[in-house]
């Protein structure tokens, strides 16, 4: 069973929070002429939906391998990643296309009021990023991660909205579409980094290698065990929050079938004790040249 219980709590407090920001944002926007404040809100309803995938993805990664799924489930994580990051490009299309709206139409400028609005969501959104990006270091969670980024983005345009309204206020009526166009800003720094976010859950549905140095770890436990002679080919992916090892085994080529049987099994033992959990383990053994080659 995969540790996954950290995620969701991170993810069940994200979107209890994500739902009262979006209400919070969009009543203000709509009640204080803030069109910046607006999109912030479809922004805050568009990390729901990333949260309410990331709480999906853990919960179907963590359930164990069946008939039908042989490797396990882990993969919904990844793809629940991927969820997250194509989450962030539509909410990224809905606030650009809201925004250049605004901008060619003409509008009151915003209240003051909204300024304290956005302050308060500023720092609750970078303490959630904080938080959410710990827990997803930790668990080596794809999902968690994006959806941690998420937080982070949100905050992004808050401030692009804090700036913009603070310009429109000081600006005068002349200055009003200020909060608008620091909202396009913001849509377009959110498009570039979900693009970015694509990449890792891309990788891992891919089947793409894991960092050098989980497979240096796996590599240096297996030779680490008496008896054996080296590691040859050392493959490793990722599947949910577990790593998935496929190696060859090199052992003296005088021992029996039952030793190197036995030699095989205590490297399976070993690598799944490692601090980064390890869900499957394939073990070809194969003789090590002599020493004389």
């Amino acid at each position: 069973m995969q540790p996954v219980g950290p995620g969701l709590r991170t993810s069940g407090v994200g979107i209890a929070v994500n739902v009262a920001l979006a209400l919070a944002k969009i009543t203000a926007g709509l009640r204080g002429n803030s069109n910046a404040l607006i999109a912030d809100g479809i922004e805050s309803a568009a990390d729901v939906m990333a949260s309410l995938f990331v709480l999906g993805g853990l919960w179907y990664a963590a359930r164990p391998a069946d008939d039908d799924h042989p490797f396990g489930h882990g993969k919904a994580e990844s793809a629940a990643g991927l969820l997250v990051a194509l989450s962030v490009l539509g909410a990224a299309a809905l606030m650009a296309s809201e925004s250049i709206r605004a901008i060619r139409t003409p509008h009151p400028s915003p209240a003051a009021f909204t300024l304290a609005v956005l302050g308060i969501v500023i720092v609750l959104k970078e303490g959630m990023y904080r938080w959410a990006i710990r827990v997803g270091n930790e668990l080596n969670s794809t999902a968690v991660q994006a959806d941690a980024w998420h937080h982070r983005f949100d905050a992004a345009t808050s401030l692009a909205a804090f700036v913009g309204i603070a310009i429109a206020l000081w600006g005068g009526p002349g200055w009003s579409t200020a909060d608008d166009w620091a909202a396009l800003l913001a849509t377009l720094m959110i498009a570039w980094n979900g693009v970015a976010l694509l990449r890792q859950p891309v990788a891992e549905l891919m089947d793409a290698s894991v960092d050098a140095d989980s497979i240096q770890a796996i590599r240096r436990t297996a030779v680490e065990v008496p008896g054996v002679a080296g590691v040859g080919r050392c493959r490793v992916r990722k599947s949910g929050l577990e790593l998935q090892v496929d190696l060859h085994l090199k052992v003296p080529g005088d021992i029996t079938v039952t030793a190197g049987h036995a030699l095989a099994h205590e490297v399976e033992d070993r690598l799944r004790k490692l601090p980064r959990p390890v869900s499957y383990v394939s073990i070809h053994v194969e003789p090590a040249a002599p020493r004389n080659e």
